[in-house]
């Protein structure tokens, strides 16, 4: 008797309060399961979970152990923190991932390094990649592809010097996104060619400085390799 009014006198002098009880389905093949009953009617029971709900049948139910409205209260705050917390932690996860250094194969051709990339997530563009260039720079044949009327007179002109020295009018656009394998960069400054000066560019152009610029960068010569971590 000595303990248990002793407990009792602990647990009002420091606040210390009991688990909150939740709702507990007594199923009739011996298992239960806990939540707080969302819906009920004489057919089913839709019992929620912290992450979804449960639907079962009153035929499968040999009693429910039912919490009060303040206990639900207190259960549904938990969950609500729980969630939180889980959504940050996927979230640093994600960020990690992110940024650690990631290989892409390249293709070496004629002393130019060929990476395969994604425009906008639905165009895939062979381009080389080229540290002088300030800019992604494209052919006027990905332009089409990618819909870009590059006649289009709110299109931003801007002049460009090409490798034989040339001074050339390009346009100026914002690509939604390029990806090199799992490394993207979205919202892009890029450069598009006119169609009779594509030619001056190798492959489908060239991976410039505005995608670079984005990460820490090297070329594995040995192994034929473009490593990439993010910045």
């Amino acid at each position: 008797m000595f303990f248990n009014f002793s407990l009792l006198l602990f647990l009002i002098l420091f606040g210390f309060q009991l688990p909150a009880s939740a709702d507990t389905l007594y199923l009739k093949n011996g298992r239960s399961i806990e939540g707080l009953i969302k819906k009920e009617d004489a057919d089913n029971v839709d019992l929620e979970i912290s992450f979804g709900s449960m639907k079962f049948s009153t035929k499968q139910i040999d009693r429910i152990a039912r919490s009060s409205p303040k206990e639900a209260e207190l259960i549904r705050r938990e969950w609500a923190d729980e969630k939180i917390k889980v959504q940050q932690r996927a979230k640093e996860a994600e960020l990690r991932r992110e940024h650690e250094p990631k290989e892409v194969s390249v293709d070496k051709q004629s002393g130019h390094v060929k990476v395969t990339t994604t425009l906008n997530n639905k165009i895939k563009a062979n381009l080389i990649l080229d540290t002088g260039a300030s800019l992604v720079i494209l052919s006027n044949k990905i332009a089409n592809k990618l819909g870009v009327d590059v006649n289009d007179q709110s299109a931003h002109p801007i002049e460009m010097i090409l490798a034989d020295g040339r001074k050339v009018e390009a346009k100026m656009i914002f690509l939604e996104s390029v990806s090199v394998q799992d490394s993207e960069v979205k919202n892009i400054e890029a450069a598009i060619l006119p169609e009779k000066e594509s030619a001056a560019i190798p492959e489908d152009g060239l991976l410039g400085m505005s995608f670079l610029k984005k990460f820490n960068f090297k070329i594995d010569q040995k192994n034929d390799k473009l490593i990439l971590e993010k910045l």
